[in-house]
């Protein structure tokens, strides 16, 4: 009788639990589903939520959309250029490689490396003791060449004026033929040895000068005003007319060679305008042209060479830095310009959201132009003033709430805490176990 009697409460006790607890959970249930309104119904007072899947949120297919943070502008009026960005590294304007025109060892050079040099400035010297004593020797030579033509003019004269009294005397036939004929022959004969000496005279003549030529070369001169970039020998060295005693660079004026792709090419003239930044002047630009384009493509690459030169007057740019090219290859007055940040791709298309007069997201395709790095311009779908969302746009779907990032943090329909969830309405009851309290009333 005990046995059956514990029995009988332990099976009491478990029943009634079980049915405790299954009036609790379906409790909690219709709590979760919002209220005494029944699942999916709307609660009363300011905390309630909209209708599943109506506009601007709840619990439908596209999930629950808070109001999004963003920031209003409007479409303006302006100016807007397009570009194209070419690289390359600067050159100067003319490299020169000193070699010397004559072989030697190098006896002195008057410059170092960045030494700034002028045209037909001396560089270097090399040792000239044999050409000098060449050159003594061939002016000696000079002299003797003309005293032998003063000679042998002498002896024309004289050989002249025997022939001349021959022919009288022949001719009162006071003198045989043959002697007439010996005076002619002594006659030519001397007009001929003036004639020799007069080109070897000449010869001589033309000896001296190439050694004084070679004797000149011996100084070995810059061709060009510029810098010197590079110095390959010292003092002492041989060198020859295969060895560049030094390297001269102008940079007056600097080019960079680029190469610019087919689909480019009907965009670049010559003449037009380029802004060359380099990173050696982080944020400063510098000013050039598009001097030369080349009429052919490389039909390996398919691309043509350009040539833009800067002016380069305080000598900062170098030869060799790395170059950035802007060129601008058509600009637009009174263009209706947005921010980049505000042109978005929305179910395929391109466009801009704008804020409706219920301050609701509304996507309008638009037709893009001109675009720099901050700005694009509009063709249609925008007039001026209109307003547009700008950043945050990205993120926007048609039909969002649009709270502007200027808004009272505080106000209704605020967005609070990381969650994105709306704030309660000032008044609102406390949320309890079970659903919202209705503005008003008392707990049932």
């Amino acid at each position: 009788m005990r046995k059956a009697a514990i029995l009988a409460l332990v099976v009491a006790l478990a029943g009634g639990a079980a049915y405790y607890f299954g009036v609790f959970s379906r409790d909690q249930t219709a709590a979760a589903a919002g209220g005494p309104g029944g699942a999916g119904g709307q609660r009363p007072g300011g905390g309630g939520g909209a209708p599943a899947g109506g506009p601007g949120g709840g619990f439908g297919g596209s999930g629950f959309r808070p109001p999004m943070s963003v920031e209003i502008g409007k479409a303006t009026l302006g100016k807007i250029g397009a570009t194209l960005t070419v690289v390359g590294n600067l050159i100067g304007e003319q490299t020169v490689d000193v070699a010397p025109k004559t072989g030697g060892r190098l006896q002195s050079i008057n410059v170092q490396l960045g030494d700034r040099v002028r045209r037909n400035q001396v560089i270097a010297k090399i040792e000239d003791l044999e050409i000098v004593e060449q050159v003594k020797q061939a002016r000696a030579s000079m002299e003797v060449a003309r005293a032998t033509i003063r000679q042998r003019e002498a002896d024309l004269k004289m050989a002249e004026v025997n022939f001349e009294r021959s022919k009288n005397l022949f001719g009162r036939q006071l003198l045989a033929k043959q002697a007439l004929d010996d005076a002619e022959s002594r006659y030519l004969s001397a007009q001929a040895q003036l004639d020799l000496a007069k080109a070897q005279t000449e010869q001589t003549g033309a000896r001296l000068e190439e050694l004084e030529i070679n004797l000149r070369n011996t100084t070995i001169v810059s061709p060009v005003d510029g810098f010197v970039g590079r110095r390959n020998v010292d003092p002492g060295a041989w060198v020859s007319q295969n060895a560049p005693v030094v390297s001269v660079v102008d940079i007056s004026r600097l080019r960079m060679v680029a190469n610019v792709v087919e689909k480019d090419l009907r965009m670049v003239n010559a003449g037009d305008q380029a802004a060359i930044q380099v990173d050696a002047y982080p944020g400063e630009t510098f000013n050039g042209r598009i001097a030369r384009v080349s009429p052919v493509l490389d039909p390996a690459t398919r691309t043509a060479t350009m040539e833009v030169e800067i002016p380069n007057v305080d000598y900062r740019l170098k030869p060799g830095m790395y170059a950035r090219v802007a060129l601008t290859i058509e600009e637009r007055e009174n263009a209706l310009l947005v921010p980049k940040v505000a042109v978005v791709d929305y179910e395929g298309r391109r466009g801009v959201f704008v804020a409706d007069a219920d301050n609701k997201a509304r996507f309008i395709p638009v037709t893009l132009g001109l675009e720099d790095a901050e700005r694009i311009e509009i063709t249609e779908g925008l007039k001026a003033g209109d307003p547009i969302v700008t950043n945050g746009a990205a993120s926007l779907r048609a039909g969002d709430t649009l709270l502007s990032s200027g808004a009272n943090a505080g106000g209704p329909g605020a967005i609070d805490g990381p969650t994105g969830g709306r704030r309660p309405a000032a008044g609102a009851g406390a949320a309890r176990p079970g659903g919202q309290r209705p503005q008003g009333q008392r707990p049932q």
